[in-house]
Order: C-alpha cells, then sequence, then structure tokens
C-alpha cells in the first residue's frame, strides 16, 4: 500500500509549486516508508509515497506512459486481485508491458477504457491519473472504501489525498470546523458519514465512486452500488456458491514479493482466512506465520457479558495448532493503550474508538517486524450479520443507527450553545434518514425481511468504513498493508440478496457462512460464539484515562471545554457508569472509551488548532 495525493490548478503553474508538493507527500511517509517520488507538469502535480509489496524494483510511482503521442501519470494506492486476467486481455489489445506491478495494468486499463476501467477491477484501490490529451484528472475509489480518498476544491484547481493530513498541509487549507463537522464528532463519532471530511471544505470520494475534474468543473459519479432481487438458490447450493468465492477471495490476495501472515483472533472469520491461507501455502511447502494479540494480566480481570462472551486467547493456539502456522503472541500492556491516545489520533486525523483504536496501532507496530502484508477478518460481519444489532430486538427496532441507539443521550456532554444548535441536535437522525433513503427495497417485501435488508445496509455502508478507517489508519501508521477478502465486492454482491432466514440458518448469528465452511475448521471453532475483537479489561485503563480526562478539565487552556458540560463530566467520570463496559458505541465503547474518546477530541483540536465556526 502507499499514501497518495496531488493537485491541480489552471491557474498557477505546478511546475514551481515543488515545494507544497513536497510538504504534501511528506504528511504520507509513514505509509509508504520505502520510496518517495514526485511529478508536476504546468497543471497537475502529484506525490507518492510507496510501500513495496509487488514489483519492488519496477513499481515505482507516480508512473508515467505514453500512448498516441500523449502522456498519462498515475499515482495509486492498493492492490488489484485480478492484475494476471487484466494484463492478457491489455497485451490481447496491444498493449506490452515493461513490469510486473499492478500499477502499470491499472494505467494502462484507464489509457484502453477510460473511466470506465473501474468497473474491471477487482481489488482495493484509491487513485488519480492525470490525462494530459484530454487535460483531465481521473479520481476512483474502490467498491467497499478499503482505501482513503479525500478532496477538497480551490479557486481554480482542486487537492486530493489519502488521508486528511495530506490536504491540511496545503497553505490554502484551513484546519476548520463549523456545526455539520461537530454534529460528526459529537453525535456521530466515531463514525463519520460517507463522503463527509469533517473539516469545512473538506470531502471524501466516497466508496465506489470516481470524479472527472476539468475545466468545466467536478463531475462526481456512481459506478458501483448493491440491487436488491430475488435470490433464486436453494440452501446447499447457496452454501457451495458462498464458499467458493471465499476460497477464491483468500487466494487471490495472497499475492506478495514481501512477508505475508494472518492476523488470527480465534474466531471465525479470521480462522477461516487462516485455514485458506495456510492450505494454500502448505501446498507450496512454506509455512503460513499468523498473529494475535492479548493483553497482559488480561485472564485476571476479564468478565464475560453480552457484548463479549468469551476470551480469545485458547482459541488462537486452538487455531495455530490445528493449522500448524508459525504464531506469534503480541503482548500489550494496559498503559501503552492509554498513552498513545494521542498518537492514534494523529493517525486517523480524526478522534476514532480509543484503545480499540490504540489496541490495533501497537498490535501493527509488532506485526510490521515480521510481515509487510497481513489479511483481516473485518467485514464479515457486515455481510453474513454477526454484530448484536441484528439480533437484540431493541436495537433492530431503534430509530437511529443501532449501534448507537439513543444518540440524544450525547447531548449531556455538550457545552449549552452546542446542544441547542439545531444542526447538532437533530444530526443524528438526518443522517440516519439519509441512510435509509439509500436502502435499494426488493419489490414486496415487507416486514422482518425488510428491516434486515435495512440493518444490512445500514452496516455496510454506515458501520463498516469506521473499522475499514481503523484498519487503514493504524495499520498504515507502520507500513503494514491489511487486506481483508471479507471484502470482495463479488462476495458482497451475491450474499446481499441472501434472505434472512438463510443467513441466520439455525438462528445462530452467520450461520450462513459457519455452513459454508464445514470441514475447513474445527467444529469447535466453528461454532465457537462471537466475540469482538479482543480489548483490555484491566482497571487500570479507567484509572489512567479518567485522570487524564479531568486533568483536561481543569485545564483552562484547553480546546475541548468550550465544547462540553464540564461539570457533566465530572460527575460522569466519578460514576459507576464510567466504569461499565455496556457500550454507547458499538460494541467495545463503554464508560472508560468515552473518556479516552473525549481525550483523542482533545489532542485533535490541539495538534490541528482547529478554528470552530458557529
Amino acid at each position: 500500500m502507499c499514501g497518495i495525493t496531488g493537485w491541480v490548478d489552471w491557474d498557477r503553474d505546478l511546475a514551481r509549486e515543488g515545494a507544497v508538493l513536497a510538504a504534501m507527500t511528506d504528511t504520507l511517509a509513514l505509509r509508504g516508508p520505502d520510496d518517495c517520488g514526485l511529478y508536476t507538469s504546468r497543471h497537475a502535480a502529484f506525490g507518492h509515497r510507496r510501500l513495496s509489496v509487488v514489483d519492488p524494483a519496477g513499481g515505482r510511482q507516480p508512473m508515467l506512459r505514453r500512448r498516441g503521442g500523449q502522456e498519462y501519470a498515475i499515482t495509486y494506492n492498493g492492490e488489484l486481485y485480478n492484475t494476471p486476467e487484466l494484463r492478457w486481455d491489455l497485451m490481447a489489445r496491444g498493449h506490452a508491458f515493461t513490469t510486473t506491478s499492478d500499477t502499470e495494468v491499472l494505467l494502462k486499463a484507464y489509457i484502453e477504457w477510460g473511466p470506465a476501467c473501474v468497473e474491471r477491477l477487482n481489488g482495493i484501490f484509491a487513485f488519480g491519473i492525470w490525462d494530459s490529451a484530454c487535460q483531465r484528472l481521473f479520481l476512483a475509489r474502490d467498491r467497499l472504501g478499503v482505501k482513503p480518498l479525500f478532496y477538497a476544491r480551490l479557486e481554480g484547481g482542486l487537492l486530493f489525498g489519502s488521508e486528511l493530513k495530506a490536504l491540511l498541509a496545503h497553505p490554502a487549507i484551513v484546519p476548520e470546523i463549523d456545526a455539520e463537522g461537530l454534529g460528526e464528532i459529537f453525535m456521530l463519532g466515531p463514525a463519520r458519514t460517507p463522503g463527509h471530511g469533517v473539516f469545512r471544505g473538506i470531502a471524501e470520494i466516497e466508496p465506489g465512486c470516481a470524479a472527472v475534474f476539468d475545466r468545466k468543473g467536478l463531475a462526481l459519479s456512481r459506478y458501483w452500488s448493491l440491487a436488491s432481487q430475488p435470490h433464486e438458490q436453494d440452501f446447499p447450493a447457496t452454501v457451495a456458491m458462498v464458499g467458493d468465492i471465499f476460497r477464491d477471495a483468500v487466494k487471490r490476495q495472497l499475492v506478495s514479493d514481501v512477508p505475508l501472515c494472518t492476523l488470527l483472533s480465534g474466531g471465525l472469520d479470521s480462522s477461516a482466512i487462516t485455514a485458506v491461507a495456510a492450505g494454500a501455502y502448505r501446498a507450496e511447502g512454506r509455512t503460513l506465520d499468523t498473529f494475535s494479540v492479548e493483553y497482559i494480566d488480561n485472564d485476571k480481570f476479564f468478565a464475560a457479558h453480552a457484548f463479549q462472551p468469551n476470551r480469545d486467547a485458547p482459541w488462537v493456539q486452538r487455531v495455530a495448532d490445528h493449522f500448524a502456522t508459525r504464531h506469534h503472541e503480541i503482548l500489550l500492556d494496559t498503559p501503552e493503550l492509554a498513552g498513545v491516545l494521542r498518537q492514534a489520533a494523529r493517525a486517523r486525523d480524526l478522534p476514532g474508538m480509543a484503545d480499540i483504536d490504540t489496541s490495533l496501532y501497537l498490535f501493527s507496530r509488532e506485526v510490521k517486524k515480521g510481515a509487510t502484508v497481513g489479511l483481516s477478518g473485518e467485514c464479515a460481519d457486515e455481510v453474513f450479520g454477526g454484530y448484536p444489532w441484528f439480533y437484540r430486538p431493541e436495537m433492530i427496532a431503534a430509530a437511529a443507527f443501532p449501534w448507537s441507539p439513543q444518540p440524544e443521550q450525547r447531548l449531556n456532554w455538550l457545552a449549552a450553545d452546542l446542544k441547542n444548535n439545531a444542526v447538532i441536535r437533530d444530526y443524528p437522525r438526518r443522517r440516519y434518514r439519509e441512510a435509509l433513503a439509500a436502502v435499494p427495497p426488493l419489490a414486496g417485501e415487507t416486514g422482518e425481511a425488510a428491516r434486515m435488508r435495512e440493518i444490512f445496509h445500514l452496516s455496510l455502508f454506515r458501520w463498516m468504513p469506521t473499522l475499514l478507517d481503523r484498519k487503514d489508519r493504524m495499520s498504515m501508521a507502520f507500513g503494514l498493508e491489511l487486506r481483508v477478502p471479507f471484502c470482495d465486492h463479488r462476495l458482497v454482491e451475491y450474499v446481499w440478496n441472501i434472505p434472512w432466514e438463510m443467513k441466520n440458518y439455525q438462528n445462530r448469528e452467520k450461520g450462513l457462512l459457519r455452513h459454508a465452511l464445514a470441514g475447513a475448521l474445527p467444529e469447535d471453532v466453528l461454532w465457537r460464539r462471537k466475540s469482538p475483537y479482543p480489548k483490555t479489561h484491566n482497571p487500570s485503563f479507567h484509572a489512567a484515562v479518567q485522570s487524564e480526562l479531568l486533568a483536561i478539565l481543569a485545564d483552562s487552556s484547553s480546546p475541548l471545554l468550550p465544547l462540553v458540560d464540564a461539570a457533566w463530566l465530572r460527575a460522569f467520570a466519578a460514576s459507576d457508569a464510567a466504569r461499565s463496559p455496556y457500550p454507547w458505541f458499538g460494541q467495545l465503547m463503554g464508560g472508560p472509551q468515552l473518556m479516552a474518546y473525549l481525550i483523542q477530541v482533545d489532542a485533535w483540536l490541539r495538534e490541528n488548532k482547529i478554528r470552530i465556526m458557529l
């Protein structure tokens, strides 16, 4: 993976703006520690930071190619999993290749098919292509939004980048947030509305979308979305199809010229990926490396509850032994989790999922010492229905995003002028209504089936981006590329129209997926109850974030103070609610995580010197 940025401007000679381009590119150095490249022309300038994964010698970027006397330039972040098929197709159409990199294949796909090339891609990607013949910038992002891509309009120009920090490095971009931005942070956060850049004037290319910027202006378009239609296959045929697509997705994502591993939690999803990957490696006479995360003294403090029924550690070893992987357990200590909250917010450019972010941040740091590419099990719960809000009646019936079913409670945290601001107060309900309106209905579908279709769509397009943002930013902060086979768009498209009673076969979460994996996993692993990403249960985390939040509230210079009800937060920090594991967001963000989230908000406001515009 890599970091990309660029600038197109009709009023400036960008060949003279190398210093600004270099500054934007340098912000992405952690994403691409292996190489740096710049391209400038009169009206277009691209920057690239490279993490070498395939064809280290031949894949340097920005990459330039010529055809018919015209020059094309690309800056690209991602991996194409159907590179061989695309290369053969393009060779049959007269194209020759000088590298084995997917970058060259992608650029020549654009040269051959123009913007329609994205419809042929299977992979995770965000890229910009400068078409000198048309004087046109083309931007595109993968179907599920695994790879990030932000942009900002300028007078006579446009900026883009993998992360917000690349845009903020441009002198024309002022870090400001208005009522909508505050609504994102306080009423939806750490979720984020697709397309919303939080900072005023910054937006995001949405998943499955592309953009053309030329002298006529900016034109956004959607090239992919889910279509609702009847599912015609019976259960055995459906099980077989799911298994076939999943296995193919994993095998395609094993291509790498650098060390590769899987992240193993001992749960269904990561164990399934490990099973396929270990089998493929074994057939080649190789041993797969697996990595897991655990926390010092977690065995002493863990207490099962409805949202986290059991510990992962014993199951991790069960799976690693069964598939004879070379396993590495990474032990994290609780003080570290609290100690890097600010670094994790800096990596995300926004307040995030507190210790759920910092654990992956520290885990990625350690995994990177042994591998550059990892496969992880994110997104299976969104695709197959694994979260509590697919099963708990009160969450299904909530007239709000089910992972944050009572957004009005968040108003308690806020200062009076924010609490009384109509945009902020009504923000989550408005965004929820917009999300429901985007669900493609199936003709004749009503009742529970129609509601479950809504829950799946909300999960895929409003919840999953939060986890994909987390995965990308925390791993790329250490130059670790994480791939997500369950985000293969072919699998998502197929499973989308499978009826709920099949997905929930035998009234088990992800029942369909379990049957599709029968024989591939040990029976006890196959039928293990879902447990979310492992977290610390050590009470010292609560103590650390409580102390830090109270110090922030006592600091008259804190930029958080004008935005929150300090008296309410002090009382909360001293209450039993601040110790509760029961979540206000998702499955894992309880009382300690609320305090940690506000610590991240404070750090984000300070470090970016953000202006509040109400």
